[in-house]
Order: structure tokens, then C-alpha cells, then sequence
């Protein structure tokens, strides 16, 4: 039974889960800096989440086949995590006084399925090459849009920001 746990096919998909719930770490980590409503904890299950919806849906796909029952395409499963995460986003996204925030979240979480996902269908280096770009984009944008835009882009006097994250 040990031998079967810690079997290489079962340490590879404890690899990928692993590799998957730390990359939605690292993504949700700038987001609990930046005081965002779902931080780390939501951006790590969602990319573990993924990768595991991920893992199931080609294992199934081989276990299936190797019976000799009817195949069917993988990539549905992963049609329907992306319908699930936007529905979830949708939750995120809310108005308050008029100003619409959270979006810039809903799409990281977004990201971040799409991130674990990558990990669950053994596209390593892509995974880990996107949460670099992200991190650039939430950490670096962020601050370039704070400092930069914000300060001299023009708004009529008495208005305020309509769209914020």
C-alpha cells in the first residue's frame, strides 16, 4: 500500500499539485500586500483546484481508454473550470458608490486557474513563466499606474475615479 502511494506516477501528481498551489501563492501573496479581498489562501486553492480538475481529466481520459470504454476530450473539463472562475469573479467584482473594483482580482484568479491548469497538463516552465509575468504585472503596472498615470492623466475638476481595483 506505501509502495502504491508514493508510487512515481502518484509523486509526479503530488509535484504538480504542489508546484500549482504555490504558483496561486505567489500571485495571491501581492494581493494580500495590496489589501485585495481574496489573497493568498483563494489564489492558491483556485490554481490547486485547477491543476488537480486538470490531472483528473487526462488520467480519466487514459483510465477510460485502457478499459476500452468510450474516449471523450479532456479539454472539456477544462472548458468548464474557465465558466466556473467567471462566475467566481463575478463574485469578486462588485460596485461601491458608483466605482467598480475588484477586477483586476477577478482576473487574477482567473490566471491563476488557467496557471494550475498549465501545471495539471505538464506545461511546467509556461506556468512558472506566466507567474513571473503576473506578479510584473500586478507588482510593476500597479506601481507605474499609481505613480505615473494616475498623477498626470487629466480629470476634470470635482470628478473622481469611476474604475478602480
Amino acid at each position: 500500500m506505501f509502495e502504491e502511494i508514493f508510487s512515481q506516477f502518484n509523486l509526479e501528481i503530488f509535484w504538480q499539485l504542489a508546484l500549482a498551489g504555490f504558483l496561486g501563492t505567489l500571485m495571491g501573496i501581492e494581493r494580500e500586500i495590496a489589501k485585495k479581498k481574496a489573497g493568498m489562501r483563494t489564489f492558491a486553492l483556485v490554481s490547486l483546484g485547477s491543476c488537480l480538475f486538470s490531472i483528473i481529466s487526462i488520467n480519466a481520459l487514459r483510465f477510460l481508454g485502457d478499459l476500452g470504454m468510450v474516449s471523450f476530450d479532456p479539454t472539456r473539463i477544462a472548458s468548464q473550470i474557465v465558466t466556473g472562475l467567471g462566475f467566481l469573479g463575478a463574485g469578486i467584482i462588485i460596485f461601491d458608490s458608483s466605482k467598480l473594483r475588484g477586477v483586476t482580482t477577478a482576473a487574477g484568479l482567473w490566471l491563476a486557474a488557467a496557471i494550475g491548469m498549465a501545471v495539471g497538463f505538464k506545461f511546467y516552465a509556461v506556468a512558472i513563466f506566466t507567474t513571473i509575468v503576473a506578479l510584473f504585472i500586478f507588482v510593476f503596472l500597479w506601481a507605474f499606474e499609481e505613480r505615473i498615470i494616475k498623477r498626470f492623466s487629466y480629470r476634470p475638476a470635482g470628478s473622481d475615479r469611476r474604475f478602480e481595483d
